[in-house]
């Protein structure tokens, strides 16, 4: 190397500190996000103002699963995301009595904690490229009860862990 070549250290630094800026902007923008839950409906899996990390790319090589913990764009209005819990998969029939979900006629066991309600559902049939989704505080959750079925492509990501507050910290 000859004498003089090397760079300056702020240059590195700087150079350093904006390609890890870009890394992070693209894994934020396609691999990772993070959210807050915002109010009771998942509880009590996730309380409210817990911070959830969330991961966007399994989604591009399967479909949503049952159980997944999802966050996606409220339908009534896109700029909020809203979190809940993938019950119904495209062409199922969902319903619901004196608060136990039926997937296709057969009650549903839920292993997730649950704040069960009464609620009945007549079946409704999910559509191709959309899920069924409800809140694990059932009567106390707007889902799809209300707004309706949750498109794939308004799913932002799925929940992974929940990163804050220290003593929550835990995988999904």
């Amino acid at each position: 190397m000859a004498a003089g070549s090397e760079r300056p250290f702020w240059r590195e630094l700087i150079e350093t500190v904006v390609v890890a800026f870009i890394i992070a902007k693209l894994l934020m923008a396609f691999v990772v996000q993070t959210t807050i839950v915002d109010g009771p409906s998942m509880e009590p899996t996730l309380q409210n103002r817990e911070r959830l990390v969330l991961e966007k790319l399994s989604y591009r090589f399967h479909p949503p699963r049952r159980g997944d913990i999802i966050v996606f764009a409220y339908p009534l209005n896109e700029k909020k995301d809203y979190v809940k819990r993938v019950v119904g998969l495209p062409g199922e029939k969902v319903a619901m009595v004196d608060g136990v979900v039926y997937i296709n006629g057969q009650p549903w066991r839920e292993t997730h904690p649950l704040y069960p309600d009464h609620y009945n559902m007549a079946p409704v049939l999910v559509p191709p490229g959309k899920v069924f989704v409800l809140g694990d505080n059932r009567g106390d959750s707007e889902d799809s009860r209300i707004f309706g079925f949750v498109d794939f492509r308004e799913i932002r990501g799925h929940v992974m862990f929940i990163l804050w507050p220290p003593a929550a910290i835990s995988r999904l």
